[in-house]
Protein backbone atom coordinates (compact mmCIF):
# COMPACT_ATOMS: atom_id res chain seq x y z
CA UNK A 1 0.00 0.00 0.00
CA UNK A 2 0.65 3.97 -0.11
CA UNK A 3 1.55 5.49 2.94
CA UNK A 4 2.69 8.81 4.08
CA UNK A 5 6.07 7.79 6.48
CA UNK A 6 8.40 9.99 8.57
CA UNK A 7 12.00 9.22 7.89
CA UNK A 8 12.80 11.59 11.64
CA UNK A 9 10.85 13.83 13.31
CA UNK A 10 10.35 17.21 12.20
CA UNK A 11 9.09 19.95 9.99
CA UNK A 12 6.38 18.70 6.78
CA UNK A 13 9.17 18.22 4.55
CA UNK A 14 9.81 14.78 5.97
CA UNK A 15 6.75 13.62 5.42
CA UNK A 16 7.58 11.28 2.26
CA UNK A 17 5.30 8.68 0.22
CA UNK A 18 6.67 5.14 0.73
CA UNK A 19 5.32 1.55 -0.35
CA UNK A 20 4.38 -0.91 2.83
CA UNK A 21 2.83 -4.02 3.65
CA UNK A 22 -0.88 -4.22 3.10
CA UNK A 23 -2.39 -4.59 6.99
CA UNK A 24 -4.58 -7.40 7.44
CA UNK A 25 -7.83 -7.08 9.59
CA UNK A 26 -7.17 -9.02 12.91
CA UNK A 27 -9.93 -10.68 14.89
CA UNK A 28 -13.00 -7.68 15.51
CA UNK A 29 -11.20 -5.11 12.53
CA UNK A 30 -12.54 -4.13 9.06
CA UNK A 31 -9.93 -3.77 6.48
CA UNK A 32 -10.73 -0.13 4.65
CA UNK A 33 -9.60 1.14 1.21
CA UNK A 34 -9.35 5.00 2.08
CA UNK A 35 -10.54 7.56 -0.24
CA UNK A 36 -9.43 10.18 1.70
CA UNK A 37 -8.36 11.27 5.12
CA UNK A 38 -7.69 14.36 7.36
CA UNK A 39 -4.99 16.60 8.49
CA UNK A 40 -5.49 17.40 12.04
CA UNK A 41 -3.38 19.07 15.03
CA UNK A 42 -2.58 16.12 16.96
CA UNK A 43 -0.75 14.54 13.58
CA UNK A 44 1.62 17.83 13.41
CA UNK A 45 2.81 16.91 16.31
CA UNK A 46 3.26 12.76 15.61
CA UNK A 47 5.52 14.31 12.63
CA UNK A 48 7.77 16.55 15.18
CA UNK A 49 7.77 13.54 17.52
CA UNK A 50 5.70 14.65 19.87
CA UNK A 51 2.66 12.20 20.10
CA UNK A 52 3.72 8.77 19.57
CA UNK A 53 0.67 6.35 18.57
CA UNK A 54 -0.76 4.39 21.22
CA UNK A 55 1.00 0.85 21.86
CA UNK A 56 -0.65 -1.58 19.25
CA UNK A 57 -1.65 1.29 16.59
CA UNK A 58 0.00 1.98 13.27
CA UNK A 59 2.76 4.08 13.57
CA UNK A 60 1.66 6.01 10.19
CA UNK A 61 -0.46 9.48 11.19
CA UNK A 62 -3.99 9.53 10.34
CA UNK A 63 -6.43 9.70 12.63
CA UNK A 64 -9.63 9.58 10.79
CA UNK A 65 -10.78 8.09 6.86
CA UNK A 66 -13.41 7.74 4.81
CA UNK A 67 -13.05 4.88 1.98
CA UNK A 68 -15.27 0.90 1.27
CA UNK A 69 -14.61 -1.90 3.39
CA UNK A 70 -11.89 -4.17 1.51
CA UNK A 71 -11.82 -7.03 4.42
CA UNK A 72 -13.46 -8.45 7.43
CA UNK A 73 -11.86 -10.03 10.12
CA UNK A 74 -13.31 -13.10 12.37
CA UNK A 75 -15.95 -11.96 14.57
CA UNK A 76 -17.06 -9.04 12.59
CA UNK A 77 -20.84 -8.77 12.05
CA UNK A 78 -22.86 -6.45 10.55
CA UNK A 79 -20.74 -4.95 7.82
CA UNK A 80 -20.38 -6.17 4.19
CA UNK A 81 -17.50 -5.55 1.81
CA UNK A 82 -17.48 -2.87 -0.23
CA UNK A 83 -19.60 -0.72 2.60
CA UNK A 84 -19.24 2.74 2.19
CA UNK A 85 -17.81 4.12 5.63
CA UNK A 86 -15.97 6.65 8.05
CA UNK A 87 -13.56 5.47 10.63
CA UNK A 88 -12.54 7.43 14.02
CA UNK A 89 -8.64 5.36 14.38
CA UNK A 90 -5.54 5.76 16.75
CA UNK A 91 -3.69 5.77 13.70
CA UNK A 92 -2.58 4.64 10.04
CA UNK A 93 -5.17 7.30 8.31
CA UNK A 94 -2.47 8.58 5.98
CA UNK A 95 -2.47 5.07 3.61
CA UNK A 96 -4.50 3.57 1.11
CA UNK A 97 -5.50 0.43 3.81
CA UNK A 98 -6.32 0.60 7.38
CA UNK A 99 -7.30 -1.74 9.47
CA UNK A 100 -9.61 -0.88 12.20
CA UNK A 101 -11.59 -1.91 14.82
CA UNK A 102 -15.33 -2.49 14.10
CA UNK A 103 -16.63 -0.62 16.70
CA UNK A 104 -14.90 2.37 15.49
CA UNK A 105 -16.44 2.45 11.64
CA UNK A 106 -19.58 4.14 11.17
CA UNK A 107 -21.31 4.33 8.10
CA UNK A 108 -21.24 7.49 5.73
CA UNK A 109 -24.63 9.79 6.90
CA UNK A 110 -26.90 10.05 4.31
CA UNK A 111 -26.14 12.98 1.60
CA UNK A 112 -22.44 12.82 2.27
CA UNK A 113 -20.36 11.89 -0.16
CA UNK A 114 -17.17 9.40 0.39
CA UNK A 115 -14.68 12.05 0.41
CA UNK A 116 -16.48 14.68 2.76
CA UNK A 117 -16.97 11.91 4.91
CA UNK A 118 -13.14 12.00 6.08
CA UNK A 119 -14.29 15.51 7.53
CA UNK A 120 -16.57 13.81 10.36
CA UNK A 121 -15.38 11.30 12.19
CA UNK A 122 -12.66 13.15 14.24
CA UNK A 123 -14.84 16.42 15.09
CA UNK A 124 -18.36 14.51 15.72
CA UNK A 125 -16.65 12.13 18.15
CA UNK A 126 -14.87 14.74 19.87
CA UNK A 127 -17.71 17.06 20.42
CA UNK A 128 -20.60 14.74 20.80
CA UNK A 129 -18.43 12.86 23.76
CA UNK A 130 -17.17 15.97 25.50
CA UNK A 131 -20.06 18.46 24.96
CA UNK A 132 -22.66 16.35 25.26
CA UNK A 133 -21.76 13.09 27.18
CA UNK A 134 -19.10 14.32 29.44
CA UNK A 135 -20.54 18.03 30.03
CA UNK A 136 -23.65 17.75 29.81
CA UNK A 137 -24.98 20.54 27.70
CA UNK A 138 -28.41 21.08 28.04
CA UNK A 139 -30.67 23.08 25.61
CA UNK A 140 -30.77 27.03 27.08
CA UNK A 141 -27.49 26.45 27.83
CA UNK A 142 -24.62 29.02 27.36
CA UNK A 143 -21.65 27.31 25.38
CA UNK A 144 -18.71 28.90 24.75
CA UNK A 145 -16.11 27.15 21.85
CA UNK A 146 -12.62 28.95 21.26
CA UNK A 147 -11.39 28.24 18.19
CA UNK A 148 -15.06 28.34 16.49
CA UNK A 149 -13.93 28.48 12.89
CA UNK A 150 -11.49 25.25 13.09
CA UNK A 151 -12.87 21.92 12.77
CA UNK A 152 -13.79 21.33 15.85
CA UNK A 153 -15.31 24.71 16.86
CA UNK A 154 -17.25 24.58 13.41
CA UNK A 155 -18.94 21.04 14.58
CA UNK A 156 -19.11 22.23 18.23
CA UNK A 157 -20.83 25.31 17.09
CA UNK A 158 -23.69 23.54 14.64
CA UNK A 159 -24.36 20.43 16.63
CA UNK A 160 -24.71 22.76 19.69
CA UNK A 161 -26.93 25.39 18.54
CA UNK A 162 -29.29 22.76 16.82
CA UNK A 163 -29.49 20.81 20.20
CA UNK A 164 -31.05 24.16 21.75
CA UNK A 165 -27.88 26.11 23.14
CA UNK A 166 -26.76 29.34 23.21
CA UNK A 167 -22.97 29.60 21.67
CA UNK A 168 -20.57 31.87 21.44
CA UNK A 169 -16.85 31.53 19.93
CA UNK A 170 -14.37 32.99 19.13
CA UNK A 171 -11.71 33.54 16.54
CA UNK A 172 -9.26 35.58 15.09
CA UNK A 173 -10.37 37.61 11.50
CA UNK A 174 -13.53 38.73 10.53
CA UNK A 175 -13.96 36.07 7.54
CA UNK A 176 -13.35 33.34 10.33
CA UNK A 177 -16.03 35.66 13.14
CA UNK A 178 -18.47 35.36 10.20
CA UNK A 179 -18.10 31.96 9.48
CA UNK A 180 -19.08 31.07 13.40
CA UNK A 181 -22.18 33.22 12.48
CA UNK A 182 -23.27 31.54 9.85
CA UNK A 183 -23.12 28.21 11.57
CA UNK A 184 -25.06 29.09 14.50
CA UNK A 185 -23.05 31.18 16.90
CA UNK A 186 -25.21 33.87 18.72
CA UNK A 187 -22.10 35.56 19.35
CA UNK A 188 -18.44 35.80 17.50
CA UNK A 189 -16.07 37.21 19.79
CA UNK A 190 -12.52 38.37 17.84
CA UNK A 191 -9.89 36.59 20.51
CA UNK A 192 -7.41 39.23 19.38
CA UNK A 193 -9.00 42.25 19.89
CA UNK A 194 -11.61 41.50 22.68
CA UNK A 195 -11.79 39.78 26.42
CA UNK A 196 -14.02 36.72 26.25
CA UNK A 197 -14.72 36.80 29.80
CA UNK A 198 -16.35 40.14 29.44
CA UNK A 199 -18.25 39.50 26.57
CA UNK A 200 -19.58 36.53 27.38
CA UNK A 201 -20.36 37.67 30.92
CA UNK A 202 -22.17 40.61 29.01
CA UNK A 203 -24.42 38.85 26.39
CA UNK A 204 -25.28 36.34 29.35
CA UNK A 205 -26.47 39.16 31.91
CA UNK A 206 -23.13 37.91 34.17
CA UNK A 207 -24.01 34.52 34.09
CA UNK A 208 -21.30 33.23 32.35
CA UNK A 209 -20.69 29.77 30.20
CA UNK A 210 -22.45 26.62 31.64
CA UNK A 211 -20.10 24.33 29.69
CA UNK A 212 -16.86 25.95 27.56
CA UNK A 213 -14.66 23.91 24.74
CA UNK A 214 -11.03 24.82 25.11
CA UNK A 215 -8.26 23.62 22.74
CA UNK A 216 -5.59 26.28 24.56
CA UNK A 217 -4.69 25.22 27.35
CA UNK A 218 -2.50 26.78 29.65
CA UNK A 219 -2.72 30.00 28.59
CA UNK A 220 -6.57 30.02 29.22
CA UNK A 221 -7.48 28.52 31.90
CA UNK A 222 -7.48 30.87 34.30
CA UNK A 223 -9.87 33.25 32.02
CA UNK A 224 -11.70 30.05 31.01
CA UNK A 225 -12.07 29.26 35.03
CA UNK A 226 -13.33 33.23 35.34
CA UNK A 227 -16.04 32.88 32.57
CA UNK A 228 -17.48 29.60 34.07
CA UNK A 229 -20.86 29.99 35.18
CA UNK A 230 -21.70 28.00 39.01
CA UNK A 231 -21.77 24.68 38.34
CA UNK A 232 -19.94 25.30 34.88
CA UNK A 233 -17.70 22.55 33.30
CA UNK A 234 -14.14 23.32 30.94
CA UNK A 235 -13.42 20.98 29.13
CA UNK A 236 -9.98 20.91 27.62
CA UNK A 237 -9.18 19.04 24.68
CA UNK A 238 -5.83 20.81 23.57
CA UNK A 239 -2.73 22.23 24.83
CA UNK A 240 -1.78 25.09 22.32
CA UNK A 241 -1.34 27.81 24.69
CA UNK A 242 0.74 25.17 26.46
CA UNK A 243 0.76 22.52 29.18
CA UNK A 244 1.20 24.61 32.75
CA UNK A 245 -0.56 27.17 34.45
CA UNK A 246 -1.52 28.04 38.10
CA UNK A 247 -5.34 27.38 38.58
CA UNK A 248 -7.40 29.53 41.47
CA UNK A 249 -9.10 26.31 43.43
CA UNK A 250 -10.97 28.73 45.72
CA UNK A 251 -12.65 30.61 42.51
CA UNK A 252 -13.54 26.57 41.06
CA UNK A 253 -14.78 25.70 44.28
CA UNK A 254 -16.97 29.04 44.99
CA UNK A 255 -18.49 28.43 41.67
CA UNK A 256 -19.01 24.18 41.99
CA UNK A 257 -17.60 24.34 39.00
CA UNK A 258 -15.62 21.50 37.20
CA UNK A 259 -12.54 21.15 35.01
CA UNK A 260 -12.26 18.02 32.84
CA UNK A 261 -9.05 17.21 30.52
CA UNK A 262 -9.99 14.55 27.83
CA UNK A 263 -8.14 12.86 24.95
CA UNK A 264 -9.84 10.51 22.31
CA UNK A 265 -7.15 8.86 20.50
CA UNK A 266 -5.69 7.20 24.06
CA UNK A 267 -9.02 5.97 25.06
CA UNK A 268 -9.74 2.08 25.15
CA UNK A 269 -10.91 0.33 21.79
CA UNK A 270 -14.33 -0.27 24.22
CA UNK A 271 -15.09 3.40 24.80
CA UNK A 272 -14.24 4.27 21.35
CA UNK A 273 -16.84 1.90 20.37
CA UNK A 274 -19.04 3.61 22.76
CA UNK A 275 -18.92 7.03 21.49
CA UNK A 276 -18.94 6.05 17.57
CA UNK A 277 -22.32 4.20 18.31
CA UNK A 278 -23.54 7.20 19.75
CA UNK A 279 -22.61 9.44 17.46
CA UNK A 280 -24.20 6.86 14.94
CA UNK A 281 -27.27 7.60 16.86
CA UNK A 282 -27.50 11.01 18.34
CA UNK A 283 -25.57 13.42 15.65
CA UNK A 284 -25.87 11.49 11.79
CA UNK A 285 -29.62 11.79 11.68
CA UNK A 286 -28.64 15.84 11.73
CA UNK A 287 -26.09 15.54 9.25
CA UNK A 288 -28.52 13.44 7.18
CA UNK A 289 -31.04 16.41 7.69
CA UNK A 290 -28.34 18.62 6.90
CA UNK A 291 -28.88 20.83 10.00
CA UNK A 292 -25.41 19.85 10.65
CA UNK A 293 -22.88 20.01 7.84
CA UNK A 294 -19.48 19.11 7.28
CA UNK A 295 -17.21 22.11 6.66
CA UNK A 296 -14.11 21.11 4.08
CA UNK A 297 -11.56 24.24 3.43
CA UNK A 298 -9.36 22.22 0.91
CA UNK A 299 -8.71 18.53 -0.08
CA UNK A 300 -5.19 17.46 -1.56
CA UNK A 301 -3.94 14.76 -2.92
CA UNK A 302 -2.13 12.39 -0.50
CA UNK A 303 1.29 12.99 -2.57
CA UNK A 304 1.19 16.80 -0.96
CA UNK A 305 1.14 16.09 2.77
CA UNK A 306 3.54 18.17 3.34
CA UNK A 307 1.96 21.08 2.02
CA UNK A 308 -1.35 20.23 3.99
CA UNK A 309 0.48 19.96 6.79
CA UNK A 310 2.01 23.40 5.89
CA UNK A 311 -1.80 24.54 5.66
CA UNK A 312 -2.87 23.54 8.62
CA UNK A 313 0.12 24.77 10.63
CA UNK A 314 -0.40 28.19 9.65
CA UNK A 315 -3.72 28.35 10.70
CA UNK A 316 -5.44 30.21 7.95
CA UNK A 317 -7.88 27.32 7.50
CA UNK A 318 -11.56 27.29 8.25
CA UNK A 319 -13.34 23.81 8.91
CA UNK A 320 -11.00 20.46 7.90
CA UNK A 321 -8.01 20.18 5.42
CA UNK A 322 -8.47 16.61 3.81
CA UNK A 323 -6.37 14.33 1.60
CA UNK A 324 -7.51 12.25 -1.19
CA UNK A 325 -5.74 9.17 -2.28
Amino acid sequence: MRAVTVAEPGGPEVLTISELPDPEPGPGEVLIDVAATAVNRADLLQRQGFYPPPPGASDVIGLECSGTIAGIGEGVTGWDVGAPVCALLAGGGYASRVAVPAGQVMPVPDGVDLVTAAALPEVACTVWSNVFMIAGLQPGDAFLVHGGAGGIGTMAIQLASTLGARVLATAGSAEKLELCRSLGAEVAINYRDEDFVDVVRRHTDGHGADVVLDNMGAKYLARNVSVLADEGRLVVIGLQGGVKAELDLGQLLSKRGAVIATALRSRPVDGKAAICASVVEHVWPLVADGKVKPIVHQALPLDQAADAHRLVEAGGHSGKVLMTL
